[in-house]
């Protein structure tokens, strides 16, 4: 088996949390194990648990579309979410929830190593920049830990608030530059990380 096939299988056989108990199946992700991108949205919903791949709902569609209109395809990039299982009745999922799943998370972005990681909604940006707005910090990419993260809205939160599908279009219009200059950044590159504030200097009074 490769690395990712072993990820995988650990995820089908995980009973970490209480989300197994009631799952169909698990979700680990989907699409090009190469990518230069990858999507992080959130949690499964009814269609995801019952396919076993991730953004094939109402949801997905979306998503789909918006990779259409920069001329991508689903294989063209890795898409996955924070937890594999689904939350009973679609809620949001638990810190626990999260942090049983982190190492799966972590280990798909360490085997895919992708230029760009962009997080669908406030849990998967939380990952990396906890307690941030993602109304105030979409489309602002940044660095974290030396790989570039790009905040955007979760394609869910359109079909909701039909208002915010231009910020999303923006984001996705931006997102094949940012991954061409990331590309051209030379190895050495001396990129500022943001996963931490900056510290104060202490004041002498």
């Amino acid at each position: 088996m490769t690395d990712y096939d072993d990820i995988v299988k650990q995820i089908a056989g995980c009973t970490r949390c209480s989300l197994s108990e009631r799952r169909t199946r698990t979700v680990p992700g989907a699409g090009s194990t190469s990518a230069d991108i990858m999507f992080i949205g959130e949690a499964p919903g009814y269609n995801e648990d019952q396919q076993g791949l991730p953004f094939v709902g109402a949801a997905g569609n979306v998503l789909t579309d918006l990779l259409a209109g920069i001329g991508l395809r689903r294989s063209d990039v890795y898409i996955t979410n924070m937890v594999k299982c689904r939350p009973n009745n679609n809620r949001d999922p638990l810190s626990s929830e999260l942090e049983a799943c982190s190492t799966y998370m972590d280990a798909q972005i360490g085997l895919i190593n992708p230029k760009v990681i962009v997080t669908l909604g406030r849990f998967s940006f939380g990952k990396f920049f906890p307690g941030r707005s993602i109304s105030r910090e979409r489309g602002k990419p940044r660095s974290w830990r030396g790989r570039m993260i790009y905040p955007m809205y979760h394609p869910a939160a359109t079909l909701h608030n039909p208002r915010l599908r231009p910020a999303l279009e923006n984001d996705f219009r931006n997102l094949l530059p940012l991954v061409e200059e990331v590309i051209a950044m030379p190895p050495d590159a001396d990129v500022a990380d943001e996963e931490k504030p900056p510290e104060q200097q202490m004041s002498l009074f």
